[in-house]
């Protein structure tokens, strides 16, 4: 048996678990230095930007258009292996477009989906007044909605991946902090504080952890944090209960996450001079006016939580960071997914099963 060892258990490396557990004749271990689903999975949004976004070519489209697809048949089939309900809105992505500029450019990506086989749809003030009767429309000059986009609840989905891998003979180990990677005649060992596993490849899904680890093996690894604060309202159905997509304007989300429930984000801060990142409450603020601007339904609503996280983007190279560890064949990092963890989990786990497989 070919043994590979995953390091990471959000949701990149639990669906590289789950995705590789139909290979023949490999043992998979995914290991984590936290209790459970935590760190940047615990705290997205779970929002699914593919034919909304502007990529429409090369790897950064292929890579969400395979995503797209595979989570239409992902989540009924996880769902059936662990028996339970994910959170998983059909209902697709609203854009709501007020810049001249940005309304022309989606004029254009609706013209080369439909040449893709996607459709975009462009919605005049009037639809959007009639399907969306809660927003402000005024301001907008239009809007885009992409109903074959998506959105899951992401700590859901990575704990049934977890659990529908384990069913497939996946082994997880949690709190188990990495403190030595080192390479060997037989492959690689990877020591934490308990015990050491013997691994013929390695794969490094650890997100912000990543560098770390790639550092026992002399590679140096650039990714850095981007925190994001979001916060959740509770009270009444916003617009037709019957039409709850997520809405997105200047890079603000609105996304149902239940009946009559809301998750507002996401902030976008970087860290400081000093390599410090705090959550900016005028950031957060400024937020939350944006979002209750063209949702002004909001402000009725009952403020129930609010969170911050950290997310890995890799400095100078475009994210994610899909290849082999510079100087070891077999090693595989999986990491750096910025603001598109969830989306692309499925078609990173795509990429690498060929890979290992050579």
């Amino acid at each position: 048996m070919t043994q590979i060892l995953i390091i990471g258990c959000g949701v990149i490396g639990a669906m590289i678990a789950y995705e590789l557990s139909s290979m023949a004749g490999v043992q998979i271990t995914a290991i984590d230095r936290t209790s459970g689903v935590q760190g940047c999975t615990s705290a997205a949004l779970g929002v699914m930007m593919g034919c909304i976004s502007q990529k429409t070519k090369g790897r950064a489209w292929q890579m969400r258009e395979t995503s797209i697809r595979r989570y239409d048949t992902l989540i009924p089939e996880l769902e059936t292996l662990c028996q339970q309900t994910i959170p998983y809105n059909r209902q697709g992505i609203l854009m709501l477009c007020r810049d001249e500029q940005k309304w022309q450019q989606k004029q254009k990506l609706a013209e080369t989906r439909q040449s893709q086989g996607w459709d975009l749809q462009l919605w005049s003030r009037e639809t959007l007044q009639e399907r969306c009767p809660h927003l402000a429309v005024e301001p907008c000059l239009g809007a885009v909605y992409s109903p074959q986009d998506r959105q899951v609840h992401p700590k859901i989905l990575t704990e049934c991946l977890i659990k529908a891998a384990q069913m497939r003979g996946v082994r997880f180990k949690f709190g188990e902090d990495v403190v030595n990677l080192v390479a060997d005649n037989s492959g690689y060992r990877v020591q934490t504080q308990s015990q050491e596993w013997q691994a013929d490849r390695v794969i490094i899904a650890a997100g912000l952890g990543s560098p770390f680890l790639a550092q026992y093996l002399q590679t140096p690894l650039d990714i850095r944090p981007v925190l994001g604060q979001a916060i959740a309202y509770e009270g009444e159905i916003l617009g037709d209960p019957d039409f709850q997509p997520a809405i997105t304007s200047g890079d603000v989300h609105v996304v149902p996450s239940g009946v009559g429930s809301y998750w507002v984000g996401a902030t976008v801060e970087f860290p400081d001079e000093q390599d410090e990142i705090i959550a900016d409450k005028q950031l957060f603020n400024e937020m939350i006016e944006v979002a209750i601007g063209f949702c002004p339904g909001l402000q009725h609503l009952n403020m129930t939580e609010k969170w911050s996280g950290l997310r890995p983007r890799p400095h100078n190279q475009p994210a994610p960071i899909i290849s082999q560890l510079p100087g070891h064949e077999q090693v595989w990092l999986a990491t750096g997914h910025y603001r598109n963890g969830v989306l692309l989990a499925p078609a990173t786990a795509q990429i690498l099963i060929p890979l290992l497989q050579s």
